[in-house]
């Protein structure tokens, strides 16, 4: 996987994400290579905006995707598919079907039931259950659907311990939610950075096998996508990070402290972590954003536009996502099926020493990336807008307080 198209899928995921509303999840990852496929054999104005979208030409975006898929294939953790099935009446150009990876060509007939029982037996198989259905639905024009699956999971190196958190101002103030806190001696886990729209705090969340998670967290007027494309930018070193063991004492970014504390004994600085549990799902309509994914010529059912395809005149009917996303104090899994349809056309000890805290909290909304650590691609990307409650049993342990 070359640099050139890590940079091309993590700008499409700063792109959309600028488009979508608070509380959403998905994975530009996931949806970049069927694009790329779909460019390699289309003609006229769709092969130049789907080229223009990918942010490859046309003639190189097949290679590109076999490139990518292999990449992601690689990853600890990570499970990537691509699956294709045609109606058996559709004749597919032998060339370009040759450059699919093996093995993921199927077929189906006009029993649309039972085709869409093995279309959504594919997304749970491929996914470990956590997507559940092809986000596509099959239709009698339908002639092709072209899917990726996306299924990553990681275990923190060091867990969060599970506390009540009860925000004191902001969207979530009053509520009990599922808090995770930890503490550690690497404050240069967190840092800060400032954008034309705001400061950002940014937590990255080491996995155990490869894998990143980071937590952004934006000045309160910044749009969620603003956050999520600077966390882009972070992620790429393409914006400079201030980290926290070289940050002054006081409020130094969004949710970022750094003070004095009493300690028992002497110790360096350290960072203490609370953000809160949280599963959010969601189903995209690509068309709804034609656009951006180089797809609005393509739509046009009254041309075909993909002879390299087949004979057969298509058009895109249908392009759709559904994606997950869990953190717990464990660990991190997300998934996403993505998939375009052509169709037809307690009291306190005594202390004597003092340490310097870095403290930072994520208590109300915030945006995630989740990243491969070596190629910093952004596999999945979502913002937060419920997180888990704290689960009521009996009188419970003691609110986490948030100084």
């Amino acid at each position: 996987m070359t640099e050139e198209t890590v940079r091309q899928v993590n700008g499409l995921t700063a792109r959309w994400a600028q488009t979508l509303p608070e509380g959403t999840v998905f994975s530009a990852a996931g949806v970049w290579p069927l694009l790329a496929f779909l460019a390699d054999g289309a003609a006229g104005p769709a092969r130049a905006e789907l080229a223009g979208a990918l942010g490859v030409p046309a003639d190189r975006a097949a290679g590109a995707a076999r490139e990518l898929l292999a990449a992601l294939a690689s990853v600890s953790g990570l499970d990537a598919a691509l699956g294709l099935w045609t109606h058996h009446g559709l004749a597919l150009r032998e060339e370009w079907r040759a450059g699919l990876p093996a093995g993921t060509h199927g077929s189906f007939g006009d029993d649309l039931v039972t085709a869409r029982e093995r279309l959504d037996a594919w997304a749970v198989e491929r996914t470990g259950g956590l997507v559940e259905r092809m986000p596509v639905t099959l239709s009698r024009e339908a002639r092709m659907v072209l899917a990726c699956a996306l299924a990553l999971r990681t275990g923190w190196r060091q867990p969060f311990t599970e506390l009540p958190l009860r925000p004191d101002a902001g969207p979530w103030q009053g509520r009990t939610l599922r808090g995770l806190y930890r503490r550690s001696v690497r404050p240069d886990r967190v840092g800060v950075t400032g954008t034309p729209d705001g400061f950002v705090t940014a937590l990255t969340v080491p996995g155990d096998n490869g894998v990143d998670v980071h937590l952004v967290l934006g000045e309160e007027r910044m749009a969620p996508g603003r956050v999520l494309a600077a966390g882009v930018g972070i992620v790429e070193r393409g914006l400079p990070l201030t980290a926290g063991g070289a940050l002054p004492h006081g409020h130094v970014g969004p949710g970022l402290h750094v003070e004095q504390q009493p300690a028992a004994t002497p110790e360096p600085r350290t960072l203490d972590v609370r953000t809160v549990a949280y599963e959010v799902r969601a189903d995209h309509d690509l068309l709804a954003s034609a656009g951006l994914f180089g797809l609005t010529a393509a739509t046009d059912t009254r041309a075909g536009h993909f002879p390299g395809l087949s004979a057969y005149p298509l058009a895109v009917g249908q392009a759709r996502q559904s994606a997950v996303a869990q953190f717990g104090a464990l660990g991190f899994r997300a998934a996403a099926v993505s998939a375009v349809m052509p169709v037809a056309a307690g009291a306190p000890p005594q202390h004597r020493y003092e340490t310097t805290v870095v403290r930072v909290a994520f208590d109300r909304p915030f945006g995630f990336l989740a990243t491969d650590r070596d190629s910093r691609l952004v596999l999945a990307a979502g913002w937060v807008t419920e997180p888990a409650p704290y689960p009521v049993t009996g009188l419970g342990p003691a609110v986490a307080p948030l100084r």
